[in-house]
């Protein structure tokens, strides 16, 4: 099935917040080996000013993926996983991510491109908090290979 023709500039709804926990972030900072303090130990955070536990700038990766997982089960997308390859990934972060966020990504499909027999598909997620602040940008792009 090839990429819908219409898959540009498709967005979706906001997902559901998604609350940051303070074991997720330390499991995260140790899974991408961030071992400063403030990922790790409340007290560290907090003498650095914050109010927990900081997230390494990549777990907005984690939220973002909400976001994708949209269009994933998006049948009109005409996006099959098993032909899809992660091309690159980048962020923006405009604040840290603490333990005890409530965020929600908005999603949508910036651009989509031929390149050979594949299309090439970029994706913007803006992460924001609670009060509807931007928090982190995520922009992904994904090779989407044709039909065999």
């Amino acid at each position: 099935m090839p990429v819908a023709p219409d898959l540009s500039g498709r967005t979706y709804p906001p997902t559901a917040p998604y609350a940051v926990g303070r074991e997720k972030v330390r499991e995260f900072a140790a899974a991408v080996g961030a071992t400063h303090p403030v990922h790790h130990d409340v007290d560290a955070a907090r003498a650095a000013g914050y109010a927990d536990v900081v997230a390494p700038p990549t777990f907005a990766i984690v939220v973002s993926q909400r976001g994708l997982d949209q269009l994933l089960a998006d049948d009109t997308a005409g996006i099959e996983l098993s032909r899809v390859v992660h091309g690159d990934q980048r962020f923006t972060i405009e604040r840290p991510i603490v333990a005890g966020d409530e965020l929600q990504v908005a999603f949508g499909v910036t651009t989509v491109r031929a390149l050979g027999g594949n299309a090439m598909v970029s994706t913007e997620a803006k992460i924001t908090d609670a009060d509807g602040t931007l928090v982190a940008t995520a922009f992904s792009s994904l090779v989407v290979g044709g039909d065999a």
